[in-house]
């Protein structure tokens, strides 16, 4: 993009025209690019230098809140001279956060006739453990549980703040009876010792952790407690082959530990409490709650939260970063990156994960346009020197997602990633290097949007009839499952639109090259 591994930016007078807009500019593009993650930079690279204005919502909130936070240390620094300057940036870049989230917040409806007497009960648990929070537990329409705001909470409040002392992690298994048993077992991870932990903790009437334990669902509804039927209404997708891979696993697992512990240490592992069942519970107890945190010691911890389990995910979150202890209070914070007013459902981000893995381990489809929702493609690139627009061998699998997450649908583009397109042309004519509206080219270019066609008409028909999976009215199983298959109908139907538009245009450059008379229609 024109940037040097490290830049400067140089403050100018206030009163220099335009001043903020083109400092905030080069601020911006900078910040996302330090942010990119690796889906973002395929479907944003191109050959051109013109300045990408947008790759994803999460990593446009990281961008403008490392600004900030940029920012707020300069302001902090006795050093700094410019004060008012860098105060008018900074409102200013508060005013863009407040833009963003202005055109991305969702409307909350709470379900009055839910009872929350469990969820308030351990919210009152927490606060005499320390617990320190500015929103309430609510049945919130389409999503279940939430953690709504009570009061409006701008950029850098804490909304939630949790104790240690409340925060179930590995410290707790190793002071545990059956901590001996487990530690002898050769390759077990800490956090296959707290699902094991969790089975027996969650039965236990005199736990610290009962009125949380009261709180969580009998049934996590997860893709890995799909049943028969929609494991069928999966058919052709690879949501059909994520979920049986991870079942499969978890069930090599289960097979591995039981019933050998209960056979040998029957006190500390009763049968009754370690069955097939409950080990899937206590797996997507720990798949959907659980969080890594960062402690002051530098270890990274597997952990459940009480209390910020409540809190969903969202493609445009409220809260970014959750995940570090602070040494100073002992304790997590969960602190904003954009507003929440009173009465709205307050965010945050689970990661950045395709749809079929928030089904598979989470038990939901996220709201919006996911632009983690790839469909990963099995071509062998063609790996030769650096070609034009950067070496081939950045790149050594592709992937295609819905076009319109795309701005640039010209010709040799079609809202499709530039990597899998100039993979492609390689392949084709290895020794043709650039694109040109002439003939070799453009047939070049047809026969690529040809193949394309090929392969994702034959995934459409893999995906079946969209008629036969009418059946929204059956088992949460299966709708989720229709509703995912559909989702999946719609990225494939939006690539298929516009290659067939793309081999339009480029049939009619075609001809026009060839100086055949043609109407582009």
């Amino acid at each position: 993009m024109g940037f040097n591994t490290k830049e400067q930016i140089f403050l100018k007078s206030s009163s220099c025209p335009n001043w903020i807009s083109t400092t905030l500019k080069a601020m911006l593009q900078i910040a996302r690019i330090i942010h990119i993650n690796e889906v973002e930079l395929y479907f944003g690279e191109g050959d051109t230098c013109s300045p990408v204005e947008f790759y994803s919502p999460r990593n446009e909130l990281e961008a403008l809140n490392s600004m900030l936070s940029l920012l707020d240390i300069q302001l902090s620094s006795d050093m700094c001279m410019q004060m008012n300057v860098l105060q008018e940036l900074r409102e200013a870049i508060i005013g863009m956060i407040h833009d963003f989230g202005g055109q991305n917040n969702v409307k909350t409806t709470i379900l009055e006739n839910q009872s929350c007497e469990k969820e308030e009960c351990l919210s009152r648990w927490g606060e005499s453990n320390g617990m320190r929070t500015r929103l309430q537990i609510a049945y919130v329409e389409g999503a279940g549980r939430g953690a709504i705001a009570r009061e409006d909470l701008n950029v850098g409040d804490i909304a939630l703040e949790i104790p240690v002392s409340i925060v179930i992690s590995e410290e707790l298994v190793r002071i545990s009876d059956m901590f001996q048993i487990l530690e002898k077992i050769d390759g077990i991870s800490s956090e296959t010792m707290l699902l094991l932990w969790s089975m027996k903790e969650r039965h236990n009437c005199d736990s610290k952790f009962k009125i949380y334990f009261n709180t969580l669902p009998e049934n996590f509804n997860t893709g890995l407690s799909f049943g028969v039927e929609a494991t069928v209404a999966l058919d052709g997708t690879l949501l059909l082959e994520e979920i049986i891979q991870a079942k499969e696993h978890l069930r090599t697992q289960y097979d591995e530990l039981f019933p050998a512990l209960c056979d040998n240490h029957p006190d500390t592992f009763p049968r009754e409490l370690y069955t097939w069942k409950q080990f899937l519970w206590a797996c997507e107890l720990w798949y959907s709650n659980s969080m890594k945190v960062m402690f002051p010691d530098g270890k990274l911890k597997t952990c459940l939260i009480p209390i910020a389990g409540f809190l969903n995910h969202s493609l445009y979150p409220h809260i970014l970063h959750f995940g570090k202890i602070d040494p100073a209070t002992n304790s997590l914070k969960f602190c904003l990156s954009r507003p929440c007013s009173a009465g709205e459902q307050c965010f945050l981000s689970y990661g950045n994960f395709s749809s079929s893995h928030l089904i598979t381990f989470y038990g939901f489809l996220p709201q919006g346009n996911n632009p983690y929702d790839v469909i990963p493609l099995d071509i062998e690139d063609v790996q030769d020197d650096c070609a034009e627009g950067g070496c081939t061998s950045n790149w050594n699998s592709h992937m295609v997602r819905a076009t319109w997450l795309s701005n640039n649908r010209d010709i040799f583009y079609y809202g499709l990633p530039s990597p899998l397109l100039d993979c492609l042309r390689r392949a084709w004519s290895p020794m043709l290097k650039a694109k040109t509206l002439q003939q070799e080219s453009l047939e070049n270019e047809m026969e690529i949007l040809k193949h394309l066609c090929s392969i994702f008409d034959n995934m459409m028909d893999d995906l079946g009839d969209a008629d036969l999976d009418d059946r929204r009215g059956e088992n949460w199983d299966v709708r989720l499952a229709v509703e995912f298959k559909d989702a999946q109908r719609g990225i494939i139907c939006s690539i298929l639109t516009s290659c067939h538009a793309g081999l339009k245009h480029v049939e009619h450059e075609w001809r026009k090259c060839m100086g055949e008379e043609d109407t582009l229609v």
